[in-house]
């Protein structure tokens, strides 16, 4: 006996993920699962923070993915001397050449495109990394008080080298919560750092193709917020989430402990937007709290802020996550 067949949004996701994978393999050895995380975050229109170190293909994972979908890319390489307008656009002065007056114009930055990549953001000024905020959560940008949407979809992909901290600044605490996800690359297994070598140095380099357009990201976009959830999973995505909030009803003692804040109600709603997505990409119509668990650590791991006694004791925020999923069973 056959199996049902999907329905059209569910099939058209899956197959557009396909698509991606096998076309971002060209390039990228191995990490699929942070190309299924990204690919995620972007079906739930959120924004990524990639940490790894010097070498682990960052900014060309991110480049090779924007070369497999059919939408505007910019690269911003954040600086120490970056200005906020050198990122929103900034105006100028024009003369009409008809009339002879002088105007002042707008002149959009590289934030007006579909995917932005904030390169190695945590080397610039809190100030210039503030320009990203608006445009991360209302898509739009105000300059000279005027308001320029941006082209939609929009994402942000932001990468951060977690090695040199001297000279750097760390985000602030509200903008790391305009990141749905937090992922870390970690080094290549032997005989993916072989094909690696070997496909580096041979001379030949393949070429990415777009296989899906901004209409169909939109359109997996649209159907992912339309998947159903259970009540009793939201809740469950919702107490473990409060369990991370120090000195409150039912927070477990090693969060008392270890942790000085909690994650916040953004968390919760994110926890299920990437369950709904998961599940969509195997082919499931509706999220179990075991997809609700495989994305809880990237979505919690930047939100919950360790104190003084963690640090003393060796115990980092994916230990805490880690005994906070053992707890809540």
């Amino acid at each position: 006996m056959s199996s049902p067949a999907m329905p059209e949004g569910l099939e058209a996701l899956h197959d557009g993920f396909n698509r991606l994978k096998t076309e971002i393999g060209k390039v990228i050895v191995g990490q699929d699962e942070i190309i299924r995380q990204i690919f995620v975050s972007l079906a739930c229109r959120g924004h990524v923070l990639l940490v790894g170190v010097p070498g682990l293909a960052k900014t060309l994972l991110i480049r090779t993915l924007a070369d497999a979908l059919d939408l505007k890319f910019r690269r911003i390489q954040f600086t120490p001397d970056l200005m906020p307008s050198d990122i929103t656009g900034t105006e100028i002065i024009e003369e009409d050449a008809s009339t002879g007056r002088r105007v002042f114009k707008f002149v959009h930055g590289p934030v007006f495109a579909n995917v932005v990549l904030a390169d190695e953001i945590n080397r610039t000024p809190p100030k210039t990394q503030a320009a990203l905020l608006e445009a991360m959560q209302e898509h739009h940008v105000t300059a000279a008080g005027q308001t320029f949407p941006l082209p939609e979809p929009f994402f942000v992909l932001a990468t951060q080298n977690p090695i040199e901290q001297e000279g750097t600044y760390p985000l602030p605490e509200a903008q790391l919560d305009r990141f749905m996800f937090n992922l870390w690359l970690d080094y290549p297994a032997f005989t993916q750092e072989v094909e690696i070598v070997r496909q580096t140095t041979s001379g030949t380099a393949e070429q990415v193709r777009p296989v899906m357009t901004g209409a169909e990201l939109e359109a997996a976009q649209t159907f992912v917020r339309q998947i159903p959830v259970a009540d009793n999973v939201v809740e469950q995505a919702v107490r473990l989430v409060g369990m991370t909030r120090p000195g409150r009803d039912g927070t477990p003692d090693f969060v008392n402990q270890y942790l000085s804040y909690g994650a916040g109600p953004r968390a919760s709603q994110y926890l299920i937007l990437g369950a709904k997505a998961l599940a969509a990409l195997e082919g499931r119509l509706t999220p179990e709290m075991a997809d609700v668990r495989r994305v809880a650590l990237p979505v919690l791991r930047h939100r919950i802020v360790t104190n003084f006694n963690s640090e003393a004791d060796g115990v980092s925020a994916v230990d805490l996550i880690e005994r906070l999923l053992e707890a809540a069973g």
